[in-house]
């Protein structure tokens, strides 16, 4: 998790551009990514135009926002519109380890199968708000290893919940997640200020919540599954 703000985001990308150690990829062309699954984007969001909020008040998405983000609950999910903020935390890697990443934690709020924390350098996982009177992600449906569909620039990743943040802010997915959709992953630096959708299947769980390959068979299939039924 992180608790950022936007000042210093933009100050430590100012430090590291002066001192000549931004990183290549901060630079770079955007990668390309394939879509995941069979659902397209635009059938998703076409679903997801309306809200009708689940949450008690709204969150921001950075500690200098106003409160802006309501959680919306539709007939086998929960989704939200916000920005992508980067999460690193967990498993210490080539991109996410404390040089990298000025917030680093070397832990995740839910593990892999063998203990450890998660990668979030090569999981994709989203990070969701902890537990506050604005909203109980427990208490509908979502748990760790859940799967969620973040859309992107007309493409869809599937992810796991894989951590938690502030009780007060939303929208900020793993290294991976931002990477697979085109977004800078750099902890520090990346992110997307707006336009991220991600849409949250209740009662899912992937298993081994570490496996890719296992959240992208599931969350095709409830993908279909939330087109039929809203």
């Amino acid at each position: 998790m992180r608790l950022r703000t936007l000042s210093l985001a933009a100050a430590s990308g100012t430090a590291l551009l002066a001192a000549g150690l931004l990183p290549a990829h901060a630079s770079a062309a955007a990668p390309k990514s394939a879509q995941e699954g069979t659902v397209s984007a635009a059938d998703l969001l076409a679903k997801v135009t309306s809200c009708s909020q689940i949450s008690s008040g709204k969150y921001k998405t950075d500690e200098e926002t106003s409160a802006t983000v309501p959680v919306c609950g539709k007939n086998g999910a929960v989704f939200w519109k916000a920005d992508m903020d980067i999460d690193c935390d967990g498993q210490r890697t080539t991109n996410c380890n404390e040089d990298r990443d000025p917030w680093f934690q070397a832990d995740t709020a839910f593990h892999q199968s063998d203990g450890k924390p998660l990668k979030a350098e090569t999981l994709p996982y989203v990070v969701v708000p902890s537990t506050s009177g604005i909203w109980n992600y427990s208490n509908a449906g979502i748990k760790g290893g859940g799967v969620v569909a973040v859309i992107y620039n007309n493409k869809v990743e599937y992810a796991v919940v894989g951590d938690t943040g502030p009780s007060q802010i939303i929208g900020e997915a793993s290294y991976a997640t931002a990477k697979a959709l085109g977004i800078d992953p750099d902890p520090a630096t990346g992110g997307a200020d707006s336009g991220v959708t991600y849409i949250l299947f209740k009662n899912s769980k992937v298993s081994p919540i570490e496996s890719h390959s296992a959240a992208v068979s599931l969350g095709d299939q409830l993908a279909k599954q939330f087109l039929a039924s809203n």
